[in-house]
């Protein structure tokens, strides 16, 4: 479990929604089980979580770094949020924004190691506060390396926002803000893929059988 103070937990025993209360592609029709988390749910979930950061956060120049490919929607979505507090606040500040994308490869040795992808000279962070914003990632020994590599540039604060926690051991690292707190199922839909696909659904859902061996044969 997400070791986050403030999050919306969903039961292990959540079935979630029928998808014919929704709308939902017709190329997708066959492909999901059932409708997990509704977008209503997580874009008002989007909008507490950028009250909180702005309240931790907002003191002080802002980079908002966001972990492509997975974290692009929940990143648009918290960052309109996050602008529209800043713009009507009488303490606003300065943000600017970044995108990479982290690879992970073995070397000879067999130990775990991470390639940042993109985004603009690390030094810029240094003074920050710096909010890295990513999707859902079981492990988190990735995030823990990357943190490790932003921790050499001295930023004045980093937190991390993810869209959704579960499986990360605490002792790695402590997420920051996490939107939902989700039990071990397949869920794909607002940028999470399968394959690279479901990343245009709006809703979080969990993927049939169907879908997946339908996805498979397109994407081999």
């Amino acid at each position: 479990r997400s070791s986050s103070a403030s999050c919306f937990a969903i039961s292990d025993d959540e079935q979630g929604y029928d998808l014919d209360l929704f709308c939902i592609p017709k190329h997708y029709a066959t492909d999901l089980e059932r409708v997990y988390i509704p977008h209503g749910l997580i874009l008002d979930r989007t909008e507490r979580l950028a009250r909180e950061i702005m309240k931790e956060m907002g003191g002080h120049h802002i980079v908002a770094l966001c972990v492509l490919k997975g974290g692009y929607k929940f990143f648009a979505d918290l960052l309109d949020y996050i602008k529209a507090l800043n713009r009507n606040s009488d303490r606003s500040i300065p943000m600017t924004v970044d995108f990479i994308r982290l690879k992970s490869y073995c070397n000879d040795q067999s130990t775990g190691e991470i390639k940042v992808i993109g985004g603009d000279d690390l030094s810029t962070l240094t003074g920050k506060n710096v909010l890295i914003v990513e999707d859902i990632i079981d492990t988190g020994k990735t995030m823990k390396t990357l943190l490790q590599l932003l921790k050499q540039y001295n930023p004045k604060m980093v937190k991390v926002a993810r869209s959704a926690g579960g499986l990360t051991p605490s002792f790695l690292f402590k997420l920051s803000y996490v939107r939902f707190e989700v039990p071990d199922k397949f869920v794909v839909g607002y940028a999470l893929d399968y394959n690279e696909y479901f990343r245009d659904l709006n809703h979080i859902c969990v993927i049939s059988e169907t879908g997946k061996e339908k996805e498979e044969t397109q994407s081999s």
